[in-house]
């Protein structure tokens, strides 16, 4: 029997949010992908999906990207069963550690693109098929030359809203201040959105968002954590 060899997917172009790692993937998320991505892993090309059809049910469906090793989206769809969940990473070893411990878990709520984020949503996602978007602590590419790359831009932030139902909600999170900040502003003037706290205001945690290690160890430093709540606007 052949080995199943499973590679991100990208289409070219000329700016990208991400960075691909050259960290090895272990032997056991290598079995991972053997044993599981046949159930787990959904194609970019493929194009778009009916998810209805993919998870044999219609269901809330939740969208996350960048799910880094996938700890935090695996204990959110076993929390809500009720909920299917769509995750987007680029990164060999935590897709193949997600794929590895959904797959031990028993897990039918859940599949996994492994791709651009901007690629799949402009492929793969149905407009006004997504009841929440998830964007938790991404690359805020900190340095000025560096901006450009954010994967939150006034284009991104269309192209979630267009993917939301209505009264969706797009829910961001993010430990360095400055990107809050610029979070807050570009998704502060999309008109498609309306902020649930209020004008200008962060949110609390939402209990369905996991707290993660590197969550709790900034914490214990004293560092920030801003929550962003926006609603798609029904009008």
């Amino acid at each position: 029997m052949s080995e199943l060899i499973v590679k991100p997917e990208y289409k070219k172009k000329s700016i990208r949010s991400f960075v691909i790692r050259s960290g090895r993937i272990t032997e056991g998320q290598r079995k991972a992908f053997e044993q599981w991505w046949p159930k787990y892993g959904l194609s970019l090309h493929a194009g778009r999906q009916d998810f209805d059809v993919v998870f044999g049910r219609s269901a809330p469906r939740v969208l996350e990207v960048g799910f880094g090793m996938g700890d935090s989206l695996l204990e959110m769809a076993k929390a809500e069963p009720d909920k299917d969940f769509i995750g987007i990473e680029v990164h060999r070893p935590g897709v193949g550690r997600l794929v590895n411990s959904a797959g031990l878990a028993g897990l039918d709520n859940l599949r996994v693109y492994m791709a651009d984020a901007n690629d799949v949503m402009g492929d793969c996602i149905a407009d006004e098929s997504i009841d929440r978007f998830q964007l938790y602590f991404p690359d805020p590419w900190h340095k000025t030359k560096h901006n450009k790359r954010r994967i939150v831009n006034s284009a991104f932030v269309q192209t979630v809203a267009s993917k939301l139902r209505p009264a969706g909600i797009c829910h961001m999170a993010t430990d360095w201040e400055p990107y809050a900040d610029y979070m807050m502003e570009t998704m502060s003037a999309a008109p498609e959105y309306e902020n649930t706290e209020g004008d200008y205001l962060f949110s609390e945690r939402p209990a369905y968002r996991p707290i993660t290690k590197f969550e709790r160890r900034g914490d214990r430093l004293g560092h920030g954590v801003w929550d962003l709540l926006f609603s798609k606007s029904s009008s």
